[in-house]
């Protein structure tokens, strides 16, 4: 690792990548929640390679992985099972002008992971997949609203969505205006919602679960709801899906939806995405059925032969090898682990490990408890310095016991110096520049 005597990291050629890369690409990434901007400054790695739970920077730099590709990497990088699936269908072509026989076997395979969901059709991004959910429900309805939780952090880039966050420039106020947003957990905002919209509301769209357990019999009301209220009821799964059982959130607690979107874990970095959901909603983007068309998803690239085997391999390694019971175990080591070293250090209540055992984010408090991207700084700071790359605490499958130790050891090591700045009233001196930002913000 390379540091000064001070513990502090040193990144030169990963600094002048960062330039290179907002010469020519605006934010300098491809994802938002990927920008140099949600890092300490001058202190965000350019990714060389990664192997497994690890990944190495251009500098030459090590360090163990957390939320790998935006919680996609559910399984490591560079599985093997889902790379030598990838490498036999590349040799045989990956798109043509028909369906491949890939197609079915991706579905059939989807399908009889996920039972509750009845057609599939596969793309290669989550923000298509939710878009093309929000269409059917649309057309399905003759209505034009959509409802979403106001509490998930991410639905779609489509307007419909992006509207509503602060990044809104360029997206008229007639498309914003359609778009309503409710409570989650709150099973009488939400039907206050619809009442104050009667007639009008298409889906009801949330993440069936998110850093907190759904309220008792939450679900089940959303069902209901949507039903009296004839919505149409959306699951996105990208998130939840895999990672809380191999049959999704809707698989785990027992709640089916009328359309649920999938992806991230379902590719293990590859992409694919899907939407599933009622063959009477679904097959109304087909050819089988007497009403209007709806343009549900067409995409180029959206069966390339290898990312649906990749896809194939993932939800066999998830199902024959328990991998969403390995996640939860090792989150919830990990999650032990970082309490126990927070609370040793005196801030137990400033460094906040929370959520499901298998999708664990952590929150960084100030003195009055409130969320501080300034104290978030300091806190990356130093777990970049251990060789610790961790926006959240979002397990994969191939971390090791000794890697979480080693997180621990450097979690610990980074509460020590929170504990000093929380002593002095002022985490400035720890924080090396400017504090990170979030992504959804007005101003750049």
């Amino acid at each position: 690792m390379d540091t000064e005597d001070t513990g502090e990291l040193l990144l030169p050629r990963s600094r002048a990548a960062n330039e290179r890369l907002h010469a020519l690409i605006p934010g300098g990434a491809h994802t938002y929640a990927k920008g140099d901007d949600q890092y300490p400054e001058n202190l965000a790695p350019v990714i060389s390679h990664g192997q497994g739970a690890h990944v190495w920077d251009v500098d030459g730099n090590r360090y163990v992985e957390y939320g790998s590709g935006l919680r996609s990497v559910s399984l490591g990088h560079a599985h093997p099972r889902v790379v030598e699936a990838v490498r036999r269908q590349l040799d045989r072509g990956s798109n043509f002008v028909r369906p491949s026989v890939v197609e079915v076997e991706a579905a059939e395979r989807f399908l009889a992971t996920v039972p509750t969901a009845e057609m599939v059709k596969f793309a290669k991004n989550g923000s298509d997949a939710t878009t093309a959910a929000v269409r059917l429900a649309r057309a399905a309805t003759g209505r034009r609203r959509v409802a979403l939780c106001a509490d998930h952090p991410f639905f779609s880039t489509d307007d419909w969505f992006i509207g509503t966050t602060p990044m809104s420039a360029g997206i008229p106020d007639a498309t914003n205006e359609l778009t309503v947003a409710f409570p989650y957990g709150d099973l009488a905002a939400t039907e206050e919602l619809l009442a104050r919209h009667p007639g009008d509301v298409a889906c009801l769209i949330l993440e069936p679960a998110t850093h907190a357990e759904p309220p008792p019999g939450y679900l089940e009301g959303m069902r209901a709801l949507a039903d009296r209220h004839g919505c149409v009821l959306v699951f996105d799964e990208m998130i939840t899906g895999f990672r809380w059982s191999e049959a999704g959130a809707q698989g785990l607690y027992g709640v089916v939806p009328d359309l649920s979107t999938f992806g991230k874990a379902l590719g293990n970095g590859f992409a694919v995405s899907a939407l599933a959901g009622r063959r009477e909603l679904m097959e109304r983007g087909g050819l089988r059925h007497s009403d209007d068309r709806v343009f549900l998803l067409s995409t180029t690239h959206g069966a390339e032969t290898h990312s649906l085997a990749a896809a194939m391999a993932v939800l066999d390694t998830y199902v024959e090898e328990g991998v969403t019971a390995r996640l939860h175990s090792l989150g919830e080591r990990l999650a032990a682990g970082v309490r126990d070293a927070a609370a040793g250090m005196g801030v137990g209540d400033h460094v906040v490990v929370r959520g499901r055992a298998s999708n664990l984010v952590f929150a960084t408090l100030d003195e009055h408890g409130r969320p501080s991207q300034e104290y978030r700084t300091l806190f990356l700071r130093r777990l970049l310095a251990g060789g610790v790359l961790a926006p959240s605490f979002v397990v994969s499958s191939a971390i090791s016991d000794a890697d979480i130790d080693h997180t621990v050891d450097v979690a610990a090591q980074a509460c020590a110096v929170y504990r000093k700045a929380l002593d002095a009233g002022d985490p400035t001196p720890w924080m090396g520049g400017r504090p990170v930002k979030p992504v959804f913000r007005r101003q750049a």
